[in-house]
């Protein structure tokens, strides 16, 4: 037996192994065992670099503050590869694949930490490439897979374009291109190099941003939240729900998102009932339209640990259901230490538009007359994991059941792409190819 392949059984030995997952491979999960031995070791590694000498893509190894920064939850690579092109993309998976080495790809950063990890694989860093390119001839926008949503948004908005893109400006393009935009895509579709995506006209300044209010003023908002959909003129958007209060993580209160595509008066008009509520703050007014896309970032901003799931739900919204999601949330609050900056986020956005092009025209089958619920849950503390996962479904079951939609004939899944498994971070799963 090579030394190799000892080392590849002692890794096993310290691992729980799942053979009936899928045919032809293993799931190794690393049991939180430090001492667990990477899939790539330092001779492969080295063999991995000499493979890429002649090109312009650099090689980090385990020895270094570098590699720590794009590791997630003690999930160390055995190399992170910062690539400038396709080819050296093509060089690294095939290396990875003839060696049988698991790898992952790191974009604009689609993660909730920003970051991607394989516990000893392989990290192909899309950094470097980031080139934007608007093209106002065609009304187009190409955009290498290391850009992230912000750097789009600042190019377009320049010539006075916008694309259809993420919520959450500070995500990477890439993931988000994998999971909605390519039919049949998703984590292990490929590595997206280049997207090119149709822009549109987009004014200079929007009107938006939060407002935070007591909870007795629920009924109000609930009443308008259940208008919405009859008084959109389709340039309006609202988030709503609850979240600790800012510089009082005790304190749960209402948190509201505006958005209006249009001058403050029109605006103002139109969220009259909200604006007109005693409100703790409010931070609405006319903002650049990049600006606008940057203020859901802080819900998942890195630094802590978090779990982030959705559902859907169908207006009218019930007083009572909103009373109970107040309730609970605001008891994982006083009950867990903490956790602030957790939210619960009903969205609505007018799909009027997007609904009118046939389901089988797209690869976002997440379209129908109804609306998605987000959930998104901050901790630090490392064993809590297990408990705020479980709550976090429990509160995502409930109102799945009493406001959310399993399907609607003719009207897309009925489900939010957060709906499957949550996002957070546990011990390391790597799969390999036997």
């Amino acid at each position: 037996m090579t030394l190799e392949e000892l080392d590849f059984v002692c890794r096993l030995r310290n691992s729980r192994l799942d053979l009936s997952l899928q045919p032809g491979y293993i799931l190794i999960t690393s049991a939180r065992n430090p001492f667990i031995k990477p899939f790539l070791t330092y001779k492969r590694a080295i063999q991995l670099r000499q493979n890429l000498q002649d090109t312009e893509a650099t090689v980090i190894t385990p020895i270094g503050k570098a590699i720590r920064s794009l590791s997630i939850d003690g999930a160390r690579p055995g190399a992170v590869v910062i690539v400038t092109s396709s080819h050296e993309i093509s060089l690294v998976i095939t290396f990875a694949t003839c060696h049988y080495i698991p790898f992952v790809v790191q974009g604009g950063g689609f993660s909730t930490s920003g970051a991607s990890s394989t516990h000893g694989g392989i990290v192909i860093n899309l950094s470097i490439m980031r080139s934007i390119v608007v093209d106002l001839t065609s009304q187009t926008v190409a955009v290498q897979g290391g850009a992230t949503w912000d750097e789009v948004d600042q190019a377009a908005a320049k010539e006075g374009l916008a694309v259809v893109g993420c919520t959450t400006s500070a995500a990477g393009v890439g993931g988000t291109t994998l999971g909605a935009a390519i039919r049949g895509a998703g984590q292990s579709f490929g590595v997206v190099t280049e997207s090119v995506m149709r822009a549109h006209p987009q004014r200079p300044s929007v009107f938006g941003g939060f407002i935070y209010l007591p909870v007795e003023q629920l009924t109000a908002v609930v009443e308008f939240a259940n208008q919405f959909d009859t008084q959109t003129t389709g340039d309006e958007a609202l988030f709503f729900g609850f979240t600790t209060r800012p510089r009082a993580p005790l304190s749960t209160v209402i948190v509201a998102l505006l958005l209006y595509n249009e001058p403050s008066i029109a605006a103002e008009a139109f969220f009259a009932p909200l604006l007109a509520l005693k409100s703790i703050r409010n931070e609405t007014h006319e903002m650049p339209y990049p600006k606008m896309n940057t203020i859901l970032g802080w819900f998942v901003a890195p630094g802590t640990r978090k779990s982030i799931s959705g559902t859907t739900f169908t207006p009218p919204l019930d007083l009572q259901l909103m009373q109970e999601v107040h309730d609970d949330f605001d008891k994982f609050t006083r009950t867990y230490p903490r956790v602030e900056g957790s939210a619960v986020v009903f969205e609505l956005i007018p799909y009027t538009c997007v609904n009118q092009i046939s389901f089988d025209a797209t690869a976002y089958a997440n379209r129908g007359q109804y609306h998605n619920v987000m959930f998104i849950f901050r901790w630090y503390d490392q064993e809590l994991d297990m408990k705020m996962v479980n709550l976090e479904r429990a509160m995502t079951s409930k109102t799945r059941d009493r406001a959310g939609v399993v399907r609607i004939a003719g009207q897309g899944v009925g489900s939010t792409l957060n709906s499957g498994p949550t996002w957070w971070i546990r011990d390391t799963e790597i799969w390999i190819q036997i």
